[in-house]
């Protein structure tokens, strides 16, 4: 019996062509332009219209909306799985939001292209194509969200944005990837074990990402705490998440005001803890009460404080 698999179109590259009109790229293909493109032995496919944007243009309200969206269709039993098709930009937070966010053991896939349709070498069928496959595999149940391109299937906690124009921009730095997509079918080698729902009503929109360099003063922290008066901050700090000594003060008054700081490494990749006794290191920092990310890059950090913040124990989930 073939699985039935719901893709649901946001835009995104996989979704534009060129037109004189624009000067460029633009999200004009529709879910039922991707249908007409699919082979018909893939599975039961129905498509459904969230958005047609790049993503570049999402927000916050848009993003939540989307993974509501996911829940709603994996909640369905008529549906064996969900394919989301969507722009690269900010494709792994949106992916990591619904891998956090939704509690299923369906396969729930995000994929898209570098190139737009009108270009040489699109992409964006065939990747469509390795998603549905993975979502249409039962491998691929109890893994959270996964991310399909260049046939390597991903976990949304580890895959992140690369390079801006390579095809192979999507990468997992910590762990490669889980799975590979064969012409016939999707295999997962290893099962995701870094898995922790929220069960988010909201997400809080007032987070910010810093992400410091050497020499930094701590004046954007400061504006973020006293003007905007920000519930949650994510900071990328230097190496294993260590910050310069001047920004300590700052840092401490913002957790007395009941701010929400949570430490990220700026390398991307890897566990913020560390065993130095200086000024600005690890041990200092959970002293003054800081949260840390364990392996999460500040982009998804700051999706998961966002999701925390709209539960009744926010720190339950960075401990």
């Amino acid at each position: 019996m073939k699985k039935r698999i719901t893709i649901l179109a946001t835009g995104g590259t996989i979704a534009m062509t060129h037109t004189d009109a624009a000067g460029g790229a633009v999200p004009i293909l529709s879910g039922a332009d991707f249908l007409a493109g699919l082979p018909h032995d893939l599975a039961e496919i129905r498509v459904e219209e969230f958005s047609n944007l790049p993503s570049a243009h999402f927000t916050i309200d848009h993003i939540w909306n989307l993974s509501r969206r996911v829940a709603a269709l994996v909640a369905r039993a008529e549906v064996d799985g969900v394919v989301v098709t969507h722009g690269t930009d900010v494709l792994e937070e949106s992916a990591y939001l619904c891998d956090i966010t939704i509690e299923t053991r369906k396969p729930i896939v995000f994929t898209g292209a570098m190139r737009a349709a009108s270009d040489p070498g699109y992409e964006g069928v065939a990747n469509l194509i390795a998603a549905i496959q993975t979502a249409a595999s039962d491998d691929a149940r109890d893994c959270g969200t996964l991310v399909v391109f260049n046939d390597e299937i991903h976990t949304a906690r580890d895959v992140t944005k690369t390079h801006t124009t390579a095809l192979e921009t999507f990468l997992s730095p910590g762990f490669g990837p889980i799975g590979r997509v064969y012409s016939d079918c999707a295999v997962i080698a290893r099962k995701p074990m870094y898995r922790k729902f929220i069960p988010a009503t909201r997400l809080e929109s007032n987070v910010h990402l810093l992400k410091l360099a050497v020499g930094m003063s701590d004046g954007l922290l400061e504006y973020l705490v006293d003007v905007v008066g920000a519930r949650g901050i994510v900071i990328e700090g230097l190496g294993g998440g260590r910050v310069p000594p001047w920004w300590l003060p700052t840092i401490e008054r913002a957790v007395k005001h009941g701010v929400a700081i949570v430490i990220a490494s700026r390398t991307g990749t890897g566990r913020t803890i560390d065993r130095y006794g200086y000024a600005g290191a690890h041990r200092e920092l959970v002293q003054i009460g800081c949260w840390f990310t364990d392996g999460l890059n500040g982009q998804k950090a700051r999706m998961k404080l966002m999701a925390a913040l709209g539960t009744e124990n926010a720190r339950a989930y960075f401990v």
